[in-house]
């Protein structure tokens, strides 16, 4: 079969114009490289936009949350002003003003004679006391003289 060229056509065609009924090659390529592309963008936006808080991560944990939640605002208003303070502010490191306070604190309360409260990072009193206990009670059955 001889298929003839329109005579309003030029002679030579460039070799992406596919016949009739073939498949556009030059179609599929493009398309499944402009779905990478976007799929590679988005990637690099987010790990872009998520830069403020993996920066935060090292530090305290209020100012990280404060980060987190300037890094979301950012992103469900659009507005870059709360994303360029979180990143402003996960570069500071805030000085640690609540462990000389609770210091201070102790040290008063031991000094007015009224029993600290319990420290919130130490293990419960119980396992501690129950842990003293066991050791206590295995050095007094291995002790001569005690029955």
């Amino acid at each position: 079969m001889s298929e003839s060229i329109h005579p309003a056509a030029p002679h030579h065609l460039p070799g992406f114009i596919t016949a009739p009924g073939d498949t556009d090659v030059l179609m599929i390529v493009v398309g499944i490289f402009l779905i990478g592309v976007v799929l590679g963008v988005g990637n690099l936006y987010l790990h872009l936009h998520t830069l403020p808080e993996r920066m935060a991560h090292k530090s305290q944990k209020f100012q990280f949350e404060v980060v987190a939640v300037l890094g979301l605002l950012a992103l469900f208003t659009h507005n870059h002003l709360f994303w360029v303070i979180g990143l402003f502010l996960a570069m500071i490191d805030l000085p640690d003003f609540s462990t000389p306070l609770r210091r201070i604190a102790g040290s008063v309360e031991k000094l007015a004679g009224v029993p600290p409260d319990p420290d919130p990072t130490a293990p419960p009193a119980e396992t501690a006391g129950h842990a003293a206990g066991t050791h206590g009670a295995a050095a007094k059955s291995e002790a001569p003289g005690h029955a």
